[in-house]
């Protein structure tokens, strides 16, 4: 995916209506590559979400890796979402992902009150299998 979280954040500025700015959301969560039905799976799967959520993790070489991470939904708008994740985790190294404040952004871009409840937990326990996934990565190279 090459939409980055600053795009993301461009774009939700010029969108005034929340219905342009969930058909974006939903855009881009069709812009994602295809995920591989082998890796929806239970390990995958983020548990706490909805709908069906999967992320998968690459870690780099190194002390503090950049790690990778694909994902993908059942859910049009909650792909979407994924897609936001990934603009603003994935690249990034371990010790970057720890310090990023997610629910920050989604309170910039407005999502913290324009997402139910469930959307809203869902999005959490991305952010939390995420983090969790970059501690990890610096836990086993310490």
């Amino acid at each position: 995916m090459t939409t980055t979280i600053q795009t993301i954040r461009d774009d939700f500025s010029f969108l005034d209506e929340w219905e342009d700015r969930y058909r974006y959301v939903i855009e881009l969560g069709e812009a994602l590559p295809p995920f591989p039905d082998a890796e929806r799976n239970a390990t995958n799967k983020v548990p706490g979400c909805v709908s069906q959520v999967w992320l998968t993790t690459e870690r780099g070489p190194g002390a503090d890796p950049v790690i990778t991470f694909t994902g993908d939904s059942d859910a049009h708008i909650v792909r979407g979402l994924v897609a936001i994740m990934l603009a603003l985790f994935s690249g990034k190294t371990a010790s970057e992902i720890q310090k990023i404040d997610a629910e920050a952004t989604l309170k910039a871009l407005g999502l913290d009150e324009h997402l139910s409840p469930q959307r809203a937990n869902g999005l959490r326990s991305m952010v939390k299998r995420i983090k969790r996934d970059a501690e990890m990565a610096l836990a086993q190279t310490a």
